[in-house]
């Protein structure tokens, strides 16, 4: 889908094109190994300053983007209407920004739990202990709340981030130990 769309959108409608990945570590073959994953696996997010021309990009594209290698139509979620886009509201914008950087990448963070509660030692999530939502001690995984503008008014043509229940991210993190006082 990434290739697809560099190869069909215009630099001009679209200014950056990319997936997120995040660092998640899996025990197989009775060792631990570090796998990069997708964070949101059927997304690609698009960057624009120009709505308009990426939605009308978008309408010429679609029938490009939704067939499979041997030509068969495959289903989507996504209706007509709304050309498959969502739109980001700058809270979320600005926290992903925050998380990924330029690099489009979350790493592995470090932490302990002290007195039940996580305090995050090294890694991209530190700062960010109230956003932990969940810990997964066995998995290595952290599912952080995403801010969301409760607010935001729909963009003709396209879908909001909250209709799309986008109200979590799942991240690498690995407890080393754990403290009680």
């Amino acid at each position: 889908m990434l290739i697809l769309c560099r190869k069909y959108l215009s630099r001009i409608a679209v200014s950056d094109i990319f997936v997120l990945t995040y660092d998640r570590m899996r025990r197989y073959e009775g060792a631990w190994h570090m796998e990069k994953k997708l964070l949101f696996p059927s997304y690609v997010f698009l960057e624009s300053e120009k709505g308009a021309l990426l939605a009308d990009e978008m309408s010429k594209f679609r029938p490009y983007v939704f067939m499979n290698e041997s030509g068969q139509s495959q289903q989507t979620c996504d209706t007509e209407e709304n050309n498959g886009l969502i739109r980001m509201d700058q809270k979320a914008e600005s926290f992903l920004k925050f998380l990924y950087g330029n690099q489009y990448h979350l790493e592995m963070s470090k932490g302990i739990i002290q007195n039940g509660i996580p305090q995050i030692t090294a890694g991209p999530l530190k700062g960010m202990e109230q956003r932990i939502l969940r810990i997964d001690r066995h998995k290595r995984l952290a599912r952080l709340e995403m801010p969301v503008n409760r607010n935001l008014s729909r963009m003709q043509g396209s879908r909001t981030i909250q209709e799309h229940n986008w109200s979590y991210i799942t991240a690498g993190l690995e407890i080393i130990g754990k403290e009680t006082k």
